[in-house]
């Protein structure tokens, strides 16, 4: 596997953006085989795996061996830095949501050689990033196979309505008139509802400790997505809003997703 680090320049967000990329290395033998041109022929499968809320590009090599893991599966991940914008095009006018959704798929398929088919392209991320995943793939499902959310905010219309009030002013910074979230694109219960009826809605992997401050908000979200006949599995332990649950969960996570071949 191969570790980059890539500094680039965003037009969306009018600033330079940094990622970290892994990809996998084929051998001088494989090079030269049949098998595998066959295999790279539409590029590597692809994870974006996003970071929490006062996390960067580089939080998941330095907390979890993802590079090792990843190598199990033959895929490109691809781990952006998104600040503390909740994967959201703010109401302070930088336009995060645009930049993930949009942007960054076509820069880093400039870059590298990955996959742009639905069947290979998944998403995953923690806290904010398991908000930010789950958006992402239930907002086009057409473009995504599957998502992980990890200890993910996932009813933010109820926690930006409940939050303490020294919280107000980041809540209306990142999404303006909190009143009006419920319902909005930025509601993942109602974009769950939105690929529910799209009849091809993206697969779910969803995990959050009994000891972990947003249980209540896995919960809540869960409890929808079964309603709406979303294909989702879920699991849960004594888990707190920890790395140690995190990098044991990944790798769940991963298998979920990439099931070997028996």
């Amino acid at each position: 596997m191969a570790l980059l680090s890539c500094n680039f320049f965003s037009d969306i967000l009018g600033l330079s953006c940094s990622m970290n990329v892994i990809l996998p290395q084929e051998t001088n033998k494989q090079i030269g085989l049949e098998g595998a041109a066959t295999r790279s022929r539409h590029g590597f499968p692809t994870l974006y795996l996003l970071h929490g809320l006062s996390d960067d590009h580089t939080i998941w090599v330095r907390r979890t061996s993802i590079e090792r893991y990843a190598a199990q599966y033959g895929i490109a991940v691809v781990m952006p830095a998104a600040d503390r914008s909740f994967y959201t095009d703010t109401a302070y006018g930088a336009q995060y949501w645009t930049f993930v959704s949009e942007e960054l798929p076509k820069i880093v398929g400039s870059f590298f050689r990955v996959s742009h088919r639905r069947e290979d392209t998944y998403v995953a991320g923690l806290s904010m990033g398991g908000y930010g995943a789950f958006k992402l793939a239930l907002t086009h499902p057409d473009k995504f196979a599957a998502a992980a959310s990890l200890s993910g905010a996932l009813d933010m219309a109820h926690t930006v309505t409940t939050s303490d009030r020294h919280d107000d002013a980041f809540w209306e910074m990142i999404f303006g008139d909190p009143t009006r979230l419920a319902g909005s694109t930025n509601d993942l219960m109602s974009l769950a509802a939105d690929a529910a009826a799209t009849g091809s809605p993206p697969r779910l992997f969803q995990y959050c400790g009994t000891n972990d401050f947003l249980y209540d908000e896995n919960q809540a979200f869960l409890a929808h997505a079964k309603k709406l006949a979303l294909p989702i599995e879920f699991h849960e332990d004594d888990g707190d809003h920890s790395w140690g649950f995190w990098d044991r969960w990944i790798q769940a996570a991963l298998s979920w997703m990439f099931p070997k071949a028996e």
